[in-house]
C-alpha cells in the first residue's frame, strides 16, 4: 500500500482484510504500518491504540454482516426468511473468518460493537414475527438461533464436519429442524423463567 492516503477508514478496512488472511488475533498495528509503508507511530494519529482498531474492525464486520442479512431477508418471511438469514450468516463467516471472529468478540458493552449487535438481534426478531412467538419465547428463540448458527459455523470452519454426511446436507436438515421447533414452540413450564 502507498504511504499517502492513510485514513481511519482505510486502516479499518486493511485491518479487516488482514484479519481474514492471518486471523483477527494476529492483527497488529505494526503489521498494518508495514502494509502502509509507514512507522507504527504514524498510525496513532488515526487510531487511539490496538484496542480501538479491534473495535473498529468488529463494528465494520457487524455492519457488513447486517447488510448482507438485510439484503437476504428482503421480501421473505417464515421459513424462507429463516433460511435466507442463516445462509447469509454462514456465507459471511466462511468468506470472512477474521471479520467473523471480530464480530463475535465482546470488547466493551458500552462500545459501538454492542450498538451494532442490536441490529442483528432486531433482524432475528423480524424473522420470528412470522412464527408468532410472544415474550419470553421470542427471546429464547433469538438465543437458540444465534447459538445454532454460531455453533454450526464455528464447528464447520474448524474442520469439525469432515466425516460422514456432507456439511451442507446437515445444515439444510438443521434449518428444517429449527423451522419445525419455531412452528411448534413448547409452552412455558410452570416455575420456569
Amino acid at each position: 500500500m502507498a504511504r499517502t492516503g492513510v485514513t481511519v477508514e482505510r486502516l479499518t478496512q486493511a485491518a479487516a482484510d488482514l484479519a481474514d488472511e492471518v486471523g483477527f488475533d494476529n492483527v497488529t498495528v505494526s503489521a498494518l504500518a508495514r502494509g502502509f509503508g509507514v512507522k507504527d507511530a504514524s498510525l496513532y494519529s488515526h487510531i487511539k491504540n490496538a484496542r480501538d482498531l479491534r473495535v473498529r474492525v468488529a463494528v465494520l464486520a457487524l455492519e457488513e454482516l447486517a447488510d448482507r442479512v438485510a439484503e437476504a431477508l428482503a421480501g421473505r418471511s417464515g421459513k424462507d426468511a429463516l433460511v435466507a438469514f442463516a445462509n447469509a450468516y454462514r456465507d459471511y463467516a466462511k468468506r470472512h473468518p477474521g471479520r467473523y471472529t471480530a464480530a463475535r468478540r465482546e470488547l466493551d458493552p458500552e462500545s459501538a460493537v454492542a450498538a451494532a449487535a442490536v441490529r442483528h438481534a432486531e433482524m432475528t426478531r423480524a424473522i420470528l414475527r412470522g412464527y408468532r412467538l410472544a415474550e419470553p419465547a421470542e427471546t429464547d428463540a433469538v438465543r437458540l438461533l444465534h447459538s445454532v448458527f454460531h455453533g454450526y459455523v464455528s464447528l464447520e470452519t474448524a474442520g469439525g464436519f469432515v466425516r460422514g454426511r456432507a456439511a451442507e446436507a446437515s445444515w439444510t436438515r438443521a434449518l428444517d429442524a429449527l423451522d419445525a421447533v419455531l412452528r411448534n414452540w413448547p409452552p412455558e413450564t410452570v416455575g420456569a423463567g
